[in-house]
């Protein structure tokens, strides 16, 4: 049986925060039903599928990349490298990683990018799930410690309340400047928090 791992991110489109991505090998021997796209997934049901997901797979890992390297380096390889991050966390090599989307990160073990995957290969859900799940508790810290952008509702997407947020409080210091809302209020009134 071929050792293999799911890998998929949470958090491109959020104009704050950083982008997570997970890893996840399941076992065969200790399955997990109810698996699915994170995005079909009701909160709750995140929630309860991660616990599983954690405490029956084979090896799982998270990790993300931070507002500082979303800004240097652009959105798409700050993903990659929370991706490879997740994937160097695992206790277990995988003999090959599928990777949700268009691109793989650069990891040193045969991947493949599949379009669509995380609604057509289940460790890829699984790895939506996690990560999910993690990003959306960052946001919910991230919420304490900046209550007045509203974290917990929006999770850092480009919501009305959110643009509003940033009209009136300014930029913080978790928002991603390279981001076009947020670069063109700063460039429009300089206003950073």
């Amino acid at each position: 049986m071929i050792l293999l791992c799911g890998v998929d991110e949470a958090g491109r489109g959020p104009l704050a925060g950083p982008v997570f991505a997970a890893a996840v090998m399941l076992d065969a021997a200790r399955p997990v039903a109810g698996i699915a796209d994170s995005k079909k997934l009701s909160a709750s049901r995140r929630e309860s599928l991660a616990h599983e997901i954690r405490g029956n797979a084979l090896a799982w890992a998270v990790a993300n990349a931070s507002v500082d390297e979303i800004d240097r380096f652009n959105i798409l390889q700050a993903s990659l490298l929370a991706m490879k991050r997740a994937v160097g966390q695992l206790g277990v090599t995988p003999q090959e990683v599928l990777v949700d989307g268009l691109h793989c990160p650069k990891i040193g073990i045969p991947a493949r990018a599949v379009v669509r995957g995380d609604a057509t290969v289940e460790a890829i859900a699984a790895a939506s799930i996690l990560a999910k799940v993690a990003r959306d508790a960052a946001m919910l810290e991230l919420h304490r410690q900046l209550p007045q952008y509203g974290f917990d509702r929006h999770k850092g997407y480009p919501t009305a309340a959110h643009l509003q947020a940033l009209c009136t409080h300014g930029v913080s210091v978790v928002h991603r400047r390279s981001f076009g809302p947020v670069r063109a209020l700063l460039d429009a009134t300089g206003k950073a928090a």
